[in-house]
């Protein structure tokens, strides 16, 4: 049934700026507020690693083959991708504490489930319910942030808050896996978002206010094409590795990707009220910011990916010891995320420091080609950890900033969406093609350089070096566009970005 739509939306979305009411407008109040919003995004950011270092001990308790136990990660990213156009629509619909509150309250059963399951169907399941659920958590958390955070230095500092959340989420899930698995059994790694469900429920009710509903219609042919084509390009990056990218399966999924999106994108021109308004997309700013957000996933993924081979296989590390590794990764992105990137907007341009942080990346990933199977932790590791600490750092802050500011305040939970399906999607990629990358090469140099395991290592260390080498031209490429192209400028004494 088609509703009335509201004539000033934005309104409507105003009163989730200010949560709490006159108490939010007190620094204490909004502090509660960016807590609870944090403790929600780390909740599902955790999520998409902390399984993943007891994957071993999960096949054997419930029975997975070895192609099967891949599942366990991808039906969480599949759903969550997937969802995450969708759901952020529904966030703007709802109302972003509603959408938030019932996505963590789902995330924390869907987690029960898993924690208790005893077969592979049931823990699969469940974990593609988590994923469907963070697919309303993430939009909302962002978009909450966007709307009472108002003034620019609070914002940035606010921002500075959840990237450091969202980008130290991942690590500090294979660390906390790490430890759980050891101590506790495989399925504290489900179970340990129950408790921090409950503080977001109780914190999120008493802190943020609910907001009357925006009346209008639902795009339901755009969600359907849109999370089809995005699902089915997801499905295809999980499933490459094992079946090949030129399979028939891989391919199919990928011509059905195409069609579906191409379908989506000539459906929201003519939608009354689109599930992704074009505007979003074509906007000069927040098109080249996505593709930074993108690449600067795409990059961290890869990096992630071939240092957990290189501390764990090649340097003999345990998973416990490698998660603390990336410990200076964590707290290099937390520090310049929460402390610097918010002095640098006010003293350089957005494109500058989009620029210079995918310029670290590049020299973090020049340093990781250098890598060889005799390499030491505090000579060859930490360097590049580092710069990719401070390049995730001073970039992410000015690039959500960006794509926050750059849109009305109805669009927040949309923009929102496509922020973390940014990041999804160019990590999916990172993953799956660099790793493809780091296959083939290695089996060139083995087919080259014959022997036994030491020659087998040699070949693995030389794969993930010639992945690294390829990852900078996407991350220089896009330093070059955000220079050209970005015209946001948020310094005090900048004029406002034209329209």
């Amino acid at each position: 049934m088609t509703t009335a739509r509201s004539d000033r939306p934005e309104e409507t979305d105003r009163s989730d700026a200010r949560p709490g009411g006159a108490a939010a407008g007190k620094p204490a109040g909004r502090v509660a507020v960016l807590a609870v919003i944090s403790l929600a995004q780390l909740m599902i950011t955790l999520d998409s690693t902390i399984v993943s270092v007891a994957l071993p001990s999960v096949q054997d308790a419930v029975g997975l083959s070895d192609t099967g136990r891949q599942w366990v990660v991808t039906a969480y990213t599949l759903a969550f991708g997937g969802l995450l156009l969708l759901g952020g629509r529904l966030g703007d619909l709802m109302g972003r504490r509603t959408a938030m509150l019932v996505g963590v309250a789902g995330f924390a059963a869907a987690s029960a489930l898993g924690g208790a399951a005893g077969n592979p169907a049931m823990l699969i399941g469940a974990r593609a319910a988590q994923g469907v659920f963070a697919a309303f958590i993430a939009p909302a958390t962002l978009s909450l942030i966007s709307t009472t955070f108002v003034e620019a230095r609070e914002r940035a500092t606010a921002f500075g808050v959840y990237t450091a959340t969202a980008m130290s989420g991942g690590a500090v899930g294979l660390i906390l896996g790490g430890a759980l698995t050891d101590w506790l059994g495989w399925r504290a790694c489900l179970y340990v978002n129950i408790p921090i469900a409950a503080v977001v429920l109780i914190g999120g009710l008493r802190t943020i206010p609910p907001a009357p509903r925006r009346t209008t219609d639902l795009d339901l042919l755009g969600a359907v094409l849109g999370t089809g084509g995005i699902a089915a390009l997801i499905h295809a990056l999980g499933e490459a590795e094992t079946r090949g990218w030129g399979s028939a399966p891989i391919m199919a999924a990928l011509a059905v990707s195409a069609l579906l999106l191409t379908a989506f994108a000539a459906a929201q021109s003519r939608a009354a009220n689109p599930l992704v308004p074009l505007r979003v997309l074509t906007d000069r700013d927040t098109a080249v910011s996505f593709a930074a957000l993108m690449v600067s996933a795409f990059c961290t993924y890869g990096m992630l990916l071939g240092m957990t081979y290189q501390l764990q296989t090649v340097m003999r590390y345990s998973p416990l010891e490698t998660g603390l590794a990336f410990l200076a990764y964590v707290v290099t992105a937390v520090v310049f995320s929460t402390q610097v990137a918010g002095r640098l907007m006010q003293l350089l341009r957005p494109r500058t420091t989009i620029a210079t942080g995918l310029g670290l990346f590049c020299a973090g990933l020049l340093l990781l080609t250098r890598l060889d199977p005799h390499a030491t932790y505090v000579a060859d590791v930490l360097p590049a950890l580092l710069l990719f600490g401070v390049g995730v750092g001073i970039l992410t802050v000015p690039v959500m900033n960006t794509v926050m500011s750059a849109h009305r305040s109805g669009d927040a939970a949309v923009v929102s969406a496509l922020v973390n399906a940014s990041q999804q999607i160019g990590g999916s990629i990172g993953a799956a093609l660099l790793n493809t990358i780091a296959v083939s090469a290695a089996a060139s140099y083995y087919a080259a350089h014959p022997g036994g395991p030491e020659a087998r290592t040699a070949a693995d260390v030389h794969g993930f070096a010639v992945a690294s080498a390829w990852s900078t031209a996407p991350a220089l490429v896009t330093a070059l566009l955000a220079l050209a192209l970005i015209r946001a400028d948020f310094r005090p004494t900048a004029r406002k970005t034209p329209a």
